[in-house]
Formats: C-alpha cells, structure tokens, sequence
C-alpha cells in the first residue's frame, strides 16, 4: 500500500483521511459491437463503475438504447474529435462546413498522427460548437450524463480545451474528468473534488503480463482518489480488422475487469470504487 497523504478529495467527500478511492471507467463505448457488449458485461459483472459515450462512432445509437435499458449506469460524453483507426472512421456530428479545424481533407475528424497539430490549432469557437453538439445530443435523447471526458487528446495543448470542456461541465451541471498536474490543482484550488493522482490510461500498459501489472497497481494505489481509464473489449474478428495493432489492449482489459482475482484484491485492500455521482453532486452543490 502506498504511503497515506491527506487527500482533500477524501475531505470533501467525506471519506476517511486513509481511505484509497478508485473510478474504473470504460472509455469508448459506442465505438464498435465488441466493446460495446464487453463494457455492458464489465459494467454489470465486473469491477467498471462507469463508461464513456462517443456520440459519433457508428455503434453510439446502440450504446444509447443500452444506457437508456439500464438508467443506473454512470456515464460520460466522451468528447470526440480524433478518429484514430486507419480503416474505420468518424465525423464530427457538425457539418464539416461549420466546423473546417475539425476535419481531415476527407471530411473526418483528424488521425491519431495529427493529433498534436490539430489540438495546437483548433479554433475554439469550432470545437465549443461540435463539444456543445455533442453533449446536446445525448441530453435530447433523455440521457443524463454524470461528467465530460475525451477521447485520445493529451499532449503540450491540452490546457485552453480543458477549460473549455471545464466551462461546458459547469454549465451542463457535470462533472470533469482531470487527467494531471496542474490541471488538479487548478480543479482543487476552486473547492472541487477531483482525481488527484495522474490519470491511468490502460494504452499506457504492456500487453504482456498485464493482470500481473494490474494487480499490482492494485495493491500500490495510493491514499485519495485515482481514475482508471480501461478499455474492455471482445476480441472478436470485427475488433481485429478495427484495431489490427491493439485489440490485444481491449481483450486484456476486458480480461482483468471481469475477473475474480480483480474483486479479491479489491476487498482485501480496502479500495472503494466510485463512479463520477458523487463527485457531480457536490460540484452542483458548490
């Protein structure tokens, strides 16, 4: 176990100054049939506590009737602009006319290679108005989101669009997902609870001997609250001709979400998990 720190997050929400807290979120459902099926299992059967929609993925009218056949299920608009696979791609739900920084020459939002120059050159304007889009089409389908999260955007250029999507959270009345240093403390700094650890990225991890490396994050989390974003998939020939290179990384999550020995750890270090509630509860209280 790793050394206690007080945690305000603990504070503010009213957990011991011990306690290890722990949102494992699904990142990507909608995307495809394989994950949205293997998200809907680690959800109901395993040790995922909330998922994340992406509204312009081809499979994301089926994610929604699957959150609207189980209310209960926390979840995220997972705000959309990369479309990173060579042979499977998306648009922005805008018009390419109205949204010109959001595109590829083809019409579909820019390939995980341009993902740095299109984050340092992205009209805001634009990308308010394809975020707002977003988030507007899961609310009229009566869908209630708890937070805003993104799909494949980090790097030098994260911070103006991670105060917009912070500006969009408040208004909507959601939460926010803070993947780092100083975007934490800037968070925390306005009396908000919010991860306060580097945000884990499953893509982040090795294949190989990764039930071993999860169960060893397991043990190791530190005091306060951490957020896992896994990426559980079926390894199906459909996610193989999606993601020839990684599907491995969807099947091996899938793997260790949905096992027993995930749940032993769990219970025997005392890790309370959390989906993103009551953190949006207390950020539309304040």
């Amino acid at each position: 176990m790793a050394q206690n720190h007080k945690s305000e997050t603990n504070r503010l929400l009213g957990y011991p100054d011990d306690a290890r807290l722990l949102i494992i979120n699904a990142d990507d459902f909608g995307m495809c049939h394989a994950i949205n099926e293997a998200i809907l299992k680690s959800l109901k059967e395993g040790i995922v506590q909330s998922t994340s929609l992406m509204t312009p993925c081809p499979w994301a009218l089926n994610a929604m009737q699957i959150l609207k056949d189980n209310p209960d299920i926390p979840f995220a608009v997972h705000l959309t602009t990369i479309s990173e696979a060579h042979n499977y791609r998306w648009s922005p739900l805008n018009s390419k006319e109205k949204v010109p920084s959001l595109v590829d020459e083809n019409g579909y939002c820019p390939a995980y290679p341009r993902m740095a120059d299109f984050m340092a050159n992205v009209n805001l304007d634009e990308l308010e108005m394809e975020f707002r889009a977003q988030i507007e089409f899961i609310l009229k389908a009566g869908l209630k989101p708890t937070h805003l999260d993104w799909h494949c955007l980090k790097g030098d250029h994260l911070e103006p669009i991670f105060d917009l999507m912070l500006q969009l959270a408040k208004e909507y009345r959601l939460a926010q997902r803070v993947p780092r240093e100083p975007l934490i403390g800037q968070v925390q700094s306005q009396g908000l609870p919010a991860n306060e650890h580097p945000l884990m990225d499953s893509y982040g991890l090795t294949v190989e001997g990764k039930l071993a490396q999860y169960a060893q994050m397991l043990r190791d989390l530190p005091v306060g609250l951490t957020e896992w974003a896994v990426h559980p998939g079926y390894g199906t020939s459909e996610l193989q001709a999606i993601e020839p290179q990684s599907w491995q990384v969807r099947q091996t999550d899938f793997e260790f979400v949905t096992s027993p020995e995930a749940r032993e750890i769990i219970q025997k270090e005392g890790i309370i998990l959390l989906s993103y509630k009551p953190i949006q509860e207390f950020w539309n209280q304040h």
